[in-house]
């Protein structure tokens, strides 16, 4: 067994099921501090959703280094009915080449590959020519309030820059390596109460329909084109998510109607223009409204550079892909990190399983990760040695 495989079934052992992390973070430290990272633990959140965060950083011993952050979560989603489950899910179990377990994917063994990638590359490089350090937290799968974002901020208040990051998200579809995010949409998302008059449905002349004083505004939102997106980003998306109106009896006109919708956004985009064509279109219409707006992420784009170039070539190297670069698919953590960090990419393996029942990966596909995110290690320090 390698010691990748090995790390990653003891972390998958740990029921990290969000907030909590389970000692996860503790024995992630443990393989840390012998090779002079200083671990620092930061504690988060109310008493009744404790998170735990782990800053964890390794100095180069070189004047002006660059630093490179490997960050993820330990936490994992619920692992839904257990009677529906193969084997347990917090016990790593291998079957057909693959080892199931909640947390396989995402992203157990993306951080059991960042602790051997670190562990290799030190041992073959004793004098690094850049700083390496990781960013662990239990709040990715839940609200993210407690988690990442606390640790950026603390970074920030003290001046502690990073140059590059890798968030070890599983990015790739059929083999490791074969696609990577080099950035993701911002989301935001409002919920708008559109004002009636209640009355008996026999009656409409003595009351005012919200849902269909909305209509017309509706129509022309569902039919908007917010951009055009890039040659990154796919166009900016508009979408309804619920619809409440009404008391339940076929014969009452609702008083209200509540309406939920979430952007996803390109850089094309900001909040502040998309939020003042909204209210333009409702306005138009003459809605009596109220709305409120949350901003869940700002988009984040790597283009090419120091960073795409070390991964595209690592992943080259190691399994002769050219991998994809996308930024299709949800919010991740790198939203935060991106605020504080000019270059972040995720990169993990395949995501086909994550969330579901029996949540599995190919062993075949976890030394090869482990080997990617070293060999990113050896480029940058080879960049930077030459530079």
């Amino acid at each position: 067994m390698s010691r990748t495989l090995q790390l990653t079934e003891q972390l998958v052992s740990c029921a990290s099921v969000t907030p909590e992390d389970a000692s996860c973070q503790s024995l992630i430290a443990a393989r840390l501090a012998p090779l002079g990272f200083r671990c620092e633990t930061i504690v988060s959140g109310p008493d009744n959703f404790r998170v735990t965060n782990l800053w964890a950083r390794k100095d180069s011993t070189v004047s002006g280094a660059k630093t490179l952050a490997f960050a993820g979560h330990t936490d994992v989603v619920p692992t839904g009915p257990l009677a529906q489950w193969t084997s347990d899910p917090f016990t790593p179990t291998h079957r057909d080449g693959k080892l199931y377990g909640r947390g396989v994917a995402d992203m157990k063994t993306s951080l059991a590959a960042f602790v051997v990638a670190a562990e290799e590359f030190v041992a073959a490089t004793p004098s690094p020519a850049i700083n390496i350090a990781l960013l662990l937290t239990s709040d990715e799968e839940g609200p993210a309030n407690d988690g990442t974002v606390i640790v950026c901020n603390a970074l920030k208040a003290r001046n502690e820059k990073l140059d590059y990051c890798i968030v070890g998200e599983p990015t790739s579809v059929e083999r490791t390596g074969d696609m990577i995010k080099n950035g993701r949409r911002g989301t935001m998302s409002g919920k708008l109460t559109v004002k009636g008059v209640q009355g008996h449905i026999a009656y409409p002349h003595l009351a005012k329909n919200p849902i269909h004083s909305f209509a017309p505004a509706l129509a022309e939102l569902v039919g908007t084109g917010w951009d055009k997106g890039n040659d990154f980003f796919p166009p900016t998306t508009w979408q309804v998510s619920n619809i409440h109106g009404g008391t339940g009896a076929s014969n009452v006109i609702p008083g209200t109607v509540v309406i939920d919708f979430n952007f996803r956004f390109s850089t094309e985009s900001t909040p502040d223009g998309l939020q003042k064509r909204v209210h333009d279109i409702l306005d138009r219409h003459g809605v009596d409204y109220d709305l409120q707006w949350t901003v869940g992420g700002l988009p984040f784009l790597t283009t090419p550079g120091d960073l795409v170039g070390a991964v595209q070539k690592a992943i080259k190297d190691e399994t002769g892909l050219d991998t994809q670069l996308s930024t299709t698919g949800g919010t991740s953590d790198g939203r935060f990190i991106a605020q504080i960090c000019p270059q972040v990419i995720e990169l993990g393996p395949p995501n086909a399983t994550i969330h579901k029942i029996d949540e599995h990966l190919a062993v075949a596909d976890i030394e090869p990760l482990k080997n990617i995110y070293r060999r990113v290690l050896e480029n940058l320090h080879a960049q930077h040695t030459n530079a």
